[in-house]
């Protein structure tokens, strides 16, 4: 029998690349049938003189894999679309690459198994359809986030506007607790492109032959899955957790620092260190600093905190970097009188710190990769959202499954105020010797227990993984 392609089409983040590269290492593990095209769009800011770079992602050990790098569209959206969504300008810019994802699935020349998509690239759909090619799409985020977009596609088509901070806590069919508006990301108030350019990603996810979730089922609240049920939403598939724990789909940090870190970890007592890191994205003002720093000092809690440096004003488009001395944005002699007990860093493997077992407590900026692998190594986390569907992601992790302690489950990375050194205090002591610490680790234990069964034989996770490739070879013979 002939091999099964399948094409990827990732998004441009390095979140969604990351669990997408590991996704299809497993998935080509999995069944031999299959080899997988990787099609790389690259970068919009790839176009402006302060562009990142758009390096290929690291070697992969699989020979069945091969990566295509895309061309700059012909087309892109105008980049004044982006002040106004960032949302809708990705969307935008994706849709303006169907000319040449369509070109590059042909010139394959041979047979394609299924078109394979992220959320973000719900508009490839169409090259999928005019080439016979059943489409599928892998969500990067939790089940909660997908119950969430449907509800906004039902909103825009029944009531056709977006959100309103003043309106009164949301009933959202797939969580049990009502949620509050400062918990909804802050697309679903964005009346510029934001609201509706999700909530048609949402219409176009219902064209898909089956949406394949990074998660497992036993993670979600049954009504997760009772509001994924409903007529008109396609097949759901949870393959997850899929995560890499090998970090070999990251950059290589320092590994000196990572030596010394791993050294410091060993010589804490056991769940005695909060680990503070906020993602790939993730980083403060210099006042917001100084308050995680007096909150940190204040807590007398143990603590390794990963502190990254914004971009200058003119490259707000870049990711952070490392500070060349931290020294510069903490408060004078913080280093020292936190020293042995606390330790600053630069970027780290946020995976393998989280698998010492001197970790304790995480706080986290609730981006879903990060939320699994704390769940995988049994770390409750305190949640403090940053942008994108981190807010619902924080109120699911604290309200509806009690796995996380609340930092901020409302806070926006733009919302102009500061989280105070006692709410920081606060949170930290909760997670270490909090009242209900030791009943939230439990917790986190059993949900652990759970994510590594999922993956097993007879597994829910290694069932549907099953249930997804019967779906694409029956439709592929």
């Amino acid at each position: 029998m002939e091999t099964a392609e399948l094409v990827f089409l990732p998004s441009l983040g390095v979140g969604h690349l990351v669990s997408t590269l590991k996704f299809i290492t497993q998935f080509l593990d999995r069944d031999h049938r299959f080899s997988a095209t990787i099609l790389l769009m690259k970068p919009p800011f790839a176009l402006t003189p302060t562009a990142g770079n758009s390096d290929p992602p690291p070697p992969t050990s699989t020979p069945r894999i091969r990566y295509i790098h895309l061309p700059c569209p012909p087309d892109p959206p105008p980049i004044q679309i982006l002040h106004k969504s960032v949302e809708n300008y990705f969307s935008l810019y994706v849709e303006s690459y169907k000319s040449l994802v369509k070109n590059a699935i042909v010139d394959l020349a041979v047979p394609v198994a299924g078109l394979v998509l992220d959320v973000f690239c719900t508009s490839m759909i169409d090259v999928g359809d005019e080439l016979g090619i059943n489409s599928y799409i892998f969500l990067t985020s939790g089940a909660g986030f997908l119950g969430l977009m449907f509800h906004l596609e039902a909103r825009d088509r029944l009531v056709g506007v977006e959100f309103d901070k003043s309106e009164a806590d949301s009933i959202i069919p797939c969580f049990t607790h009502s949620v509050p508006m400062g918990s909804l990301p802050q697309f679903a108030f964005n009346g510029d492109g934001g609201f509706s350019s999700m909530a048609k990603q949402a219409r176009k996810l219902k064209e898909s032959k089956g949406i394949i979730i990074n998660t497992f089922a036993e993670l979600h609240q049954p009504s997760v899955w009772s509001s994924l049920s409903e007529d008109g939403i396609p097949p759901i598939y949870t393959v997850g957790p899929v995560l890499d724990l090998e970090s070999e789909n990251r950059p290589t940090p320092d590994e000196k620092q990572s030596r010394e870190i791993k050294g410091w970890l060993d010589n804490q007592p056991p769940s005695s260190v909060v680990f503070l890191c906020f993602g790939s994205w993730g980083c403060f003002s210099q006042p917001q600093v100084m308050e995680i720093a007096n909150g940190l000092e204040s807590s007398g809690v143990r603590f390794l905190w990963s502190l990254r440096s914004p971009p200058p004003p003119h490259k707000q488009l870049e990711p952070p970097s490392d500070y060349a001395d931290v020294d510069d944005v903490l408060p004078a002699g913080f280093q020292e009188r936190v020293k042995g007990k606390g330790r600053v860093c630069g970027w780290v493997r946020q995976v393998d710190v989280l698998a010492h077992r001197a970790i304790g407590g995480f706080v986290s900026h609730c981006g879903w990769n990060s939320i699994l692998e704390s769940i995988w190594h049994a770390v409750p986390l305190a949640a403090w959202p940053q942008y994108a569907e981190q807010q619902i992601n924080a109120f699911e992790l604290v309200r509806e499954l009690g796995l996380a302690v609340e930092m901020k489950i409302d806070y926006h990375r733009d919302c102009g105020y500061l989280v105070s050194a006692d709410q920081i205090e606060r949170a930290v002591r909760c997670l270490i010797d909090g009242d209900d610490a030791e009943e939230m680790r439990k917790r986190m234990k059993e949900a652990s227990e759970k994510s590594r069964e999922a993956l097993v034989h007879g597994g829910s996770s290694y069932t549907s993984f099953g249930n997804l490739i019967d779906n694409m070879m029956a439709s592929f013979v």
